[in-house]
């Protein structure tokens, strides 16, 4: 995985943001607001397919490094294990492999205004509306930025190590991937395969969480049928517990804005509260998470409303998801059929009915 930046000290949150490029490239094929974003995503894209390579010839190149062929190879037992054993479309995603040559294959922009947890959302026809723009530039996504911010947005740029085109082309396998771990790259190729399988227009919580489900609860199945031990419980629970922090503070503010008073007093309350956070995350990892610092980078950077947006989004029905699976016997094809049922719904109907399934105990889960 691409462990730079926010990706050192975040496994969890990196993992939502390497998701968020999801939209790009369905531009190619319609219209856009803004014709020099267009003509970037387009070029973007382009470049990407011109590049990819067979993974097969890779691997039977005696030239290739022997770490990248042993990767690669293992990328494609994966990839059949994903479409023999979870039901994941059969086709020519993940069968290539680009070398990007740069540590990510996109920048992100999300923005916010300066009292406001919501994000500033960019719509794009077929693949709905997303809180963020994507940049195959990171100069064309500091230029956005800086736009945004003037608006008077607080303003955040993160790296997307993966990028997913919901099935309109063949995904390839990206050199930006290739240092994450190999659960990590597995479980992304079940995510993004699990985005083509189903997909709803502007319902990124539904769309995030089934993929995310489809991705955990795949891996889990990956790693038993290679007789591995379950992956590390108490990494899960500290990213568990960080996120819910995080998800602390972004209520706290939302309160705060709420509050009828001058701009002056609630940017002094804005810093107040994310002291306070940064003070209650250093008492819970030195009392309860010695030696682990994976998150000290991301909390002593500039924190901003930008910055929280990806946190919660993209898990927030996984308990939801794993209901309806044992619902379904864990069944695969029955747990996407009850689904797309879900799919079939105005997202009002669909959240009642997820917010049921919550509300439901778990048992006969793994």
């Amino acid at each position: 995985m691409a462990r730079a930046s926010i990706s050192a000290a975040l496994p969890r949150l990196c993992a939502a943001l390497r998701l968020l490029a999801i939209a790009c490239a369905c531009l190619l094929a319609t219209a856009c607001s803004t014709l020099r974003y267009y003509a970037h995503v387009t070029h973007g894209q382009a470049s990407l397919l011109a590049h990819r390579e067979p993974i097969a010839k890779i691997v039977k190149d005696d030239a290739t490094d022997a770490t990248l062929r042993e990767r690669l190879a293992a990328t494609q037992q994966a990839r059949q294990f994903a479409s023999d054993h979870l039901g994941l479309p059969r086709n020519r995603s993940y069968a290539t492999y680009v070398d990007l040559g740069r540590p990510y294959v996109t920048w992100n922009v999300f923005a916010a205004p300066e009292f406001s947890v919501e994000p500033a959302t960019h719509c794009f026809p077929f693949a709905g509306c997303v809180a963020y723009l994507g940049f195959f530039d990171r100069a064309d996504a500091e230029r956005e930025s800086r736009r945004l911010a003037g608006q008077g947005n607080d303003t955040a740029i993160e790296g997307a190590a993966a990028y997913s085109t919901l099935g309109w082309f063949a995904d390839p396998v990206l050199s930006s991937m290739l240092r994450w771990s190999d659960d990590e790259l597995d479980g992304v190729i079940f995510h993004e395969l699990a985005h083509q399988l189903i997909y709803v227009k502007d319902d990124t919580a539904f769309n995030e969480s089934f993929a995310t489900f489809v991705q955990e609860e795949g891996l889990r199945q990956w790693r038993a049928a290679r007789k591995l031990a379950p992956d590390d419980a108490e990494e899960k629970a500290h990213d568990d517990a960080f996120t819910a922090l995080v998800l602390d503070l972004r209520d706290r503010l939302r309160v705060l804005y709420a509050k009828d008073t001058d701009v002056a007093a609630r940017r002094e309350g804005k810093q107040r509260e994310i002291e306070a956070f940064r003070e209650r995350y250093r008492r819970l990892r030195d009392t309860e998470w010695p030696g682990d610092h994976r998150y000290d980078r991301w909390v002593d950077a500039p924190i901003n409303n930008a910055r929280l947006l990806p946190f919660g989004l993209y898990d927030r029905w996984v308990p939801a998801f794993a209901r309806l699976f044992v619902d379904a016997r864990s069944d695969w094809p029955e747990f996407y059929a009850r689904t797309r049922v879900l799919a079939r719904l105005n997202k009002d109907e669909r959240e009642k009915h997820l917010e049921a399934l919550l509300g439901e105990p778990l048992r006969g889960a793994h």
